[in-house]
């Protein structure tokens, strides 16, 4: 039985246990923007879970909340109602310090645009994401990992491709040791084959290192190198499915 590291009723569906114990309770978490006749519901209801060392794709087109629920997930946002549970604990009841620590501590983010500091180097900006403490050399082995070695590691974010520049960010969220890997479109600013390498490797993350990693994409045919697939429409859970043997990412065409 996979453990469930992260509940909201931002998650649930399966049941989510952890050793046999029951975690998560669907509470009915819901998300609104704006108030009176101009209120929009962005989600309603969206429970389940994320299981450790799982790859989970939320799959759905553009306004269907997948992205305001990543940002629940990873504390940049907070439900209207409901709970964001990690082993058990409420992120939702956290003070803005507790939040900023959550966010700096367990989640590492994946951005399509990756979000990069342009007056830094490679290494610099994989740097931020660490306490001083523990700067020395986490940073070049998080590049070396991820397919940079020397030659990238000094260079700025306007002298590397946007492969380059992504595997960077994927550096920055490594390198923290992030108990949930948080991925918004992370090929949806490259070309398909570029695109491909970086599934690769984000696959190879999860699948070598145990990385608990959730995707969110719009593209349907990389929801088939997942190991569980969400699809969402209009802010709710249309379907969820397991794959039983999900495809290698290098044989993925869209």
């Amino acid at each position: 039985m996979r453990e469930a590291i992260a509940c909201l009723p931002i998650y649930h569906a399966l049941g989510g246990t952890l050793y046999g114990g029951t975690i998560a309770t669907n509470q009915e978490p819901e998300k609104y923007y704006g108030k009176g006749d101009s209120q929009v519901k962005a989600l309603d209801d969206v429970s389940f879970d994320v299981y450790k060392g799982e790859m989970l794709v939320l799959l759905g087109n553009s306004g269907c909340g997948k992205s305001t629920l990543l940002n629940i997930i990873g504390g940049m946002d907070l439900p209207t109602e409901g709970q964001v549970l990690l082993h058990g604990e409420d992120i939702t009841k956290y003070k803005d310090k507790e939040l900023t620590n959550y966010r700096k501590e367990k989640i590492g983010f994946i951005f399509q645009f990756y979000n990069l500091l342009p007056d830094l180097t490679a290494l610099e900006n994989v740097r931020m994401s660490l306490p001083k403490k523990d700067v020395d050399h986490k940073g070049e082995k998080a590049l070396e990992s991820v397919g940079l070695g020397d030659g990238k590691m000094k260079q700025y974010p306007s002298q590397m491709s946007g492969g380059e520049q992504q595997r960077v960010s994927i550096a920055r969220a490594l390198v923290k040791g992030a108990e949930i890997i948080l991925c918004d479109e992370p090929t949806g600013a490259l070309d398909d084959k570029t695109g491909r390498k970086i599934l690769e490797l984000l696959q190879n993350i999860v699948r070598e290192q145990g990385q608990t990693m959730v995707i969110v994409t719009h593209t349907t045919p990389i929801a088939d190198m997942a190991d569980r697939v969400i699809t969402l429409r209009s802010g709710k859970i249309e379907k969820e499915r397991v794959n039983e043997h999900p495809l290698d990412a290098k044989d993925i065409v869209w």
